[in-house]
């Protein structure tokens, strides 16, 4: 029993850390081609200085108007029709770079946009407050 145990501990303890290190990591998925990753201020400001991209900020419109990426869009996350103007504002197949305050609501929308069917997404770790 206590043999069980203990690998029932051991691969959960495996499987955590697996999950812990893949955070980071691209997400990519063989049916979808979808790739979703949080990247650093410096990689997210590297990625939208080409300018064929997408940029998109989650945070309220009062967050917003008190400073903002250069060419960000806003649809405030916490709208109800958060999906639907995404949808209606966004193209799928050119990349998204979101961005909230602090990383908390653009992982929301990150997985958001996946579930929409964009193709590729950023989010900026940290949020706005690391850029």
């Amino acid at each position: 029993m206590k043999k069980i145990l203990s690998f029932a501990l051991f691969a959960f303890a495996l499987m955590s850390c697996n999950a812990q290190t893949s955070e980071n990591q691209p997400s990519q998925t063989d049916d979808s081609q979808q790739i979703c990753e949080r990247i650093d201020a410096s990689k997210f400001k590297e990625g939208i200085s080409n300018g064929a991209v997408q940029v998109l900020d989650v945070r309220t419109p009062d967050e917003y108007k008190a400073g903002k990426i250069a060419d960000a869009k806003n649809i405030n996350f916490y709208d109800a029709d958060f999906s639907q103007k995404v949808s209606q504002s966004l193209k799928k197949d050119i990349p998204v770079y979101l961005y909230c305050q602090s990383g908390a609501r653009s992982q929301k929308a990150m997985k958001i946009l996946k579930d929409l069917g964009f193709e590729v997404i950023y989010e900026l770790q940290g949020g706005y407050m690391r850029f």
